[in-house]
């Protein structure tokens, strides 16, 4: 059965003004109710339709009487920072994220229309780090539980949203953990790194990343909206790519810097506000990250038509390459063998000089001073 009235957070942002559009096309819903702190942009606003706007603070306890009021049955939460300079630094994002996603979840707990939850999360709780899985699936949790950010946030989210489904299980509630957002439309913590003109990785590494389309991630929520799916599932697009070729495909410069000084980088680029790259973004470039996907087509039911490798060529269409990919990859392989070239004369003189540094035996009879 479709949803009468469906509330969604976080409208001002593409993402969920585009789903409120979406929705709002769909003769079968009724009403479609999008909440934001700050109003949409003035091209957003056009698209959202019969989209009903209310500027109003879900860490508000009024965000309890808006759904009351409209006797809302579904509830999207997309209102979740990922960033520190989105929110006014780390406390304001951190309150936005798990007090607006209690006072939320406190709301619908005492709505009796409420019948739907619908939780955009991330791939991110599983964290990152060398012990990781080759393939994440829902079942597992991260070898490296994330200490602070937006991973902890989503972790905490998720904690809450779970306790909330127990408190009301007469509530289907669907998590989805996205992968990597990209295309046309996206502006992200990734995208924004993948802009630079000179790209710093970590040097030793290089991470596998698996990315969604703008357009797939967009279906995936209009479905879990609209459908009855309850439980987590993992949503990505088929196959990966090496973070390389990602920077490569795009006509970047690749910088491989050692990964304490990647660390003060990132810090430099938050600072002067370039890139807002965190330590577990960091942690991320270094060692990837790939969820299974199976889930998401046998039970959820959706494929997606973008794999990792069409969605970033057709994020690539709206990015001026610094060099021509062709180029980039005889510049790589001239580096390769000029890198290969110095470690092995590295190697030969670093012999010879431990052979000359080497002390020479102590004459017969007499004692060497270092065994004393």
């Amino acid at each position: 059965m479709p949803p009468a009235v469906v509330l969604v957070t976080g409208v001002s942002r593409w993402l969920g003004g585009a789903l409120a559009a979406e929705l709002a096309r769909d003769p079968a819903v009724e009403r479609v109710i999008g909440v934001d702190t700050v109003p949409p942009s003035a091209d957003l606003l056009r698209s959202l339709g019969r989209t009903e706007f209310v500027r109003a603070d879900i860490r508000n306890p009024l965000i309890g009487k808006v759904i009351s009021t409209a006797a809302v049955d579904t509830v999207v939460h997309m209102n979740i920072s990922s960033t520190p300079a989105g929110s006014g630094g780390r406390g304001p994002m951190k309150e936005l994220n798990v007090i607006g996603t209690m006072q939320l979840l406190a709301a619908c707990q005492r709505a009796p229309s409420v019948r739907r939850l619908v939780l955009k999360s991330t791939s991110a709780v599983y964290g990152a780090s060398p012990r990781d899985p080759a393939v994440f699936t829902e079942t597992m949790q991260a070898r490296r539980v994330p200490a602070g950010g937006f991973a902890k946030d989503s972790l905490d989210i998720e904690g809450y949203v779970r306790s909330f489904s127990r408190r009301r299980p007469d509530v289907g509630v669907a998590a989805l953990r996205f992968t990597n957002f990209i295309g046309p439309r996206i502006d992200s913590v990734l995208t924004g790194f993948l802009r630079m003109p000179v790209v710093p990785t970590a040097l030793g590494y290089d991470a596998r990343v698996q990315l969604l389309h703008e357009a797939d991630a967009l279906g995936v929520l209009t479905r879990a909206t609209t459908g009855d799916f309850t439980g987590t599932v993992n949503v990505g697009g088929t196959g990966t790519l090496l973070l390389s070729q990602v920077i490569r495909r795009l006509g970047r410069l690749q910088l491989p810097v050692p990964s304490p000084a990647l660390g003060s980088l990132g810090r430099l680029t938050r600072r002067f506000g370039f890139v807002d790259y965190s330590p577990e973004q960091m942690r991320f470039l270094n060692f990837g990250r790939v969820v299974d996907t199976t889930v998401l087509r046998t039970e959820f039911g959706y494929t997606p038509r973008y794999t990792t490798e069409a969605a970033l060529a057709d994020y690539a269409q709206t990015v001026s390459p610094v060099v021509p990919p062709d180029l980039i990859g005889e510049l790589a392989a001239g580096v390769e063998e000029v890198v290969s070239r110095a470690g092995s004369v590295a190697a030969s003189v670093g012999s010879t000089v431990h052979g000359r540094l080497r002390p020479a035996p102590a004459a017969p009879g007499l004692r060497a001073v270092r065994d004393a």
